[in-house]
């Protein structure tokens, strides 16, 4: 093959017997990080090839964000229905078929699978299906069905994503015990069900499974449930879950998980005390780590530490020309900083200067009932940095939206430098924060201050208000409360 662009691209499939070529730019893995640096790169005009050995989105778009946002949608509107009386609405025999919900969610999946095909295929960039290997500097080999394929490139990109991690002496096996990809497909609806882990995975999944009428209990080694977010967030957040017929076990941790008839028992410490008690179903959601085995990372001196590739701030690994992005370069293991960092490297590749991308500036969000969404600095963190802070909060029962919609339970939090007037966070939960946090992303992407925010015109009615009566109350001028 020659290094120059064609008009089309080659799909490199079973029988085909292309053998492989050169390129500008090598792409392992198509999630959300690999597919979006693979289309930036074709549209800056290099010549790319992107391998694959699942299917295109990766976890993200098949066994993660949006089967899992299908599947909460579902039990949304569950709670809904059944609460419909007070919206003046008589539902009766509403009840969750839980096949069907998990079919849909399969259906969204695929519709987007195949759009990612579509955008690959109209950018020109040539795909590769089957598991690749770095076989030297700028070189891959790709265990296809038909056999191998080999590929040069001048820069390589590792998107190749991360898996769910597991406790020791805990196995997954898909039938009682569960990792979140079970847990999207599951064998049957559980009646008694353990989740081991209160982050954004492990919360989502005891919403979903709680609304749905399991007896859900969950056990979070850490003090507080949502151990990343703001302390007053989670506390809201807890109350809400408890509230919901959910068991928050914090300070806990599972000491012994072993079968017995009709389940599973569990040996549970929490504090000082230990108890037995018996689930039918667990699923594990303790954490990830990346896919960083079998791809060639030691042969050609990729350095990695607990499971993550090492990167500088522009996703540079520590051999030249070879970069990571994603969950495989590390936290924060979510899709939208995987694609501004796939954005990012292209561009680097290109020639550009792009700014590096910044943790602090990644918002958060999960998609429980209620939800969650948080950008920048908590409480804690920035007292613990020495900043001295103002802070705003305004509850949901303060907007007359949020009571129209009959969902008046939520708070949001902002925290500003007393001094300089900087949006140093913004913490939020209740319904459809996950759609507003935008609001405070933008505002520190443009490094606004209390004044802009306090100068800008807010729509009525809207949930939004209460994102400006958040501001107004940091400074004594809030209105509606």
């Amino acid at each position: 093959m020659s290094s120059r662009r064609r008009d089309g691209p080659v799909e490199v499939m079973v029988g085909n017997d292309a053998s492989g070529g050169h390129y500008d730019v090598a792409v392992i893995g198509t999630g959300p990080g690999g597919y979006v640096a693979a289309i930036r790169a074709a549209q800056l005009g290099l010549r790319v090839v992107a391998t694959e050995r699942e299917h295109f989105g990766g976890i993200c778009l098949n066994h993660g964000c949006i089967p899992t946002k299908a599947l909460l949608r579902s039990s949304e509107l569950l709670h809904t229905m059944r609460h419909s009386g007070v919206f003046g609405i008589n539902a009766t025999a509403v009840e969750p078929d839980l096949e069907a919900m998990v079919k849909r969610s399969r259906q969204v999946a695929a519709q987007l699978n195949g759009g990612i095909k579509m955008l690959l295929g109209r950018n020109g960039i040539d795909t590769v299906w089957g598991e690749a290997t770095l076989t030297g500097r700028g070189q891959i080999r790709v265990r296809t069905d038909s056999g191998p394929v080999d590929i040069e490139a001048a820069s390589v990109v590792i998107a190749t994503g991360a898996r769910a991690r597991t406790i020791p002496d805990i196995e997954a096996d898909g039938e009682r015990i569960w990792t979140y990809r079970h847990a999207l497909q599951p064998p049957h609806m559980p009646d008694r069900l353990l989740v081991i882990g209160s982050g954004a995975i492990g919360i989502e999944f005891a919403s979903f499974y709680n609304t749905l009428g399991a007896n859900t209990t969950v056990v979070e080694i850490l003090p507080t449930i949502l151990p990343t977010e703001d302390a007053e967030i989670a506390e809201f957040a807890r109350r809400q879950f408890t509230g919901q017929g959910m068991t928050l076990l914090t300070d806990s941790s599972v000491k012994t998980l072993t079968r017995c008839k009709g389940g599973l028992e569990a040996v549970i410490r929490s504090g000082d005390e230990i108890q037995t008690h018996n689930f039918d179903t667990v699923i594990l959601a303790v954490g990830i780590t990346g896919n960083v085995e079998s791809i060639g990372l030691e042969e050609i001196g990729i350095a990695t530490d607990r499971g993550h590739i090492v990167t500088d701030d522009h996703c540079r690994s520590s051999v030249d020309g070879h970069y990571a992005i994603g969950d495989v370069a590390g936290p924060p293991w979510l899709a939208h900083k995987a694609s501004h960092e796939g954005v990012m490297v292209a561009e680097l590749i290109a020639g550009a200067n792009p700014h590096p991308i910044r943790p602090e500036q990644i918002a958060g969000c999960t998609y429980s009932m209620p939800q969650i969404a948080s950008i920048g600095l908590t409480e804690s963190q920035a007292l613990e940095r020495g900043r001295s802070i103002k802070i705003g909060r305004f509850p949901f029962i303060g907007n007359g939206k949020a009571i129209a919609l009959g969902d008046a339970e939520g708070l949001i939090k902002t925290l500003f430098d007393a001094e300089t007037g900087e949006l140093l966070g913004a913490h939020m939960i209740g319904t459809d924060v996950t759609e507003l946090i935008q609001g405070y992303i933008i505002a520190r992407s443009l490094e606004s201050t209390e004044q802009e925010l306090i100068r800008t015109v807010f729509p009525h009615p809207t949930l939004s208000e209460m994102m400006h009566e958040s501001v107004l109350h940091a400074y004594g001028r809030a209105i509606h409360i």
